[in-house]
């Protein structure tokens, strides 16, 4: 990995490249994202508790709570305590998934360590059920909080952090077009173990590229009659970089 500099300064030292009339960037508002397949709203646990539980009661098992720092859980209360929580915190400042075809709450993720002095923002509290995993709404998902993080707010970095030990994490992470950046040892103690974090990111000069790779594949075109992609997005991203 290369460390950018712009120029020398008077004593002969590089340093990084200016950032002209830098001004801090607006916080993320409270407003729903809607695109093809899915809609984001802020979490409201009168409109999406109910729906979040039982869609995540869909799973087999709690496999799919081993890295969050919440969950799984017990009963619907249990639930919305938790989504009680969520719902009143604006960092992080979570959304709830809502499928159009259904008009249910399918799954959540959250904008977080918000830095707006800087235009730094990190995705994550990634919480997909069965109902939302490997579809089309799910990737649009994330393309929804990317489109608004860049282009309505104009951040400069967009962030991803998980377990290292999380490889479905890690994989989605270059999936979706962000850049590994290394290992936090020991960052964070959590359900009474120790993380250690890896550290994904994309900035703002990556963004174009990976954007048309998102609009290629959420595109009708790009899916035969059964569902199944014709052109994986990792694919699409890396030819637009091209």
């Amino acid at each position: 990995m290369t460390v950018q500099a712009g120029a020398f300064n008077e004593f002969d030292q590089p340093v990084g490249p200016e950032v002209p009339a830098w001004k801090p960037r607006a916080q993320p508002p409270r407003t729903p994202l809607t695109g093809r397949y899915c809609r984001l709203e802020p979490l409201d646990v009168e409109r999406h508790a109910r729906d979040l539980y039982e869609a995540y009661a869909c799973a087999e098992d709690g496999r799919d709570w081993t890295y969050m720092s919440t969950g799984p859980f017990s009963d619907f209360e249990a639930y919305w305590d938790t989504a009680s929580r969520q719902a009143v915190s604006s960092d992080p400042l979570h959304h709830a998934i809502i499928d159009l075809e259904t008009g249910r709450a399918i799954g959540t993720l959250a904008l977080m360590r918000i830095d707006a002095a800087n235009g730094v923002i990190e995705v994550g509290h990634v919480a997909y059920s069965p109902l939302v995993k490997r579809t089309r709404a799910g990737t649009e998902a994330q393309y929804l909080l990317m489109r608004r993080v860049f282009d309505e707010l104009g951040y400069r970095r967009y962030e991803w952090k998980c377990d290292a030990l999380n490889a479905p994490s890690r994989r989605a992470a270059l999936r979706y077009g962000f850049q590994f950046e290394g290992i936090f040892r020991q960052a964070i103690v959590y359900k009474g173990r120790s993380r250690d974090t890896a550290w994904f990111s994309i900035v703002d000069g990556e963004w174009p590229a990976i954007s048309r790779g998102f609009e290629q594949w959420l595109t009708s075109e790009n899916f035969d009659r059964n569902g199944r992609q014709r052109a994986a997005l990792a694919d699409l991203i890396a030819a637009a970089r091209a």
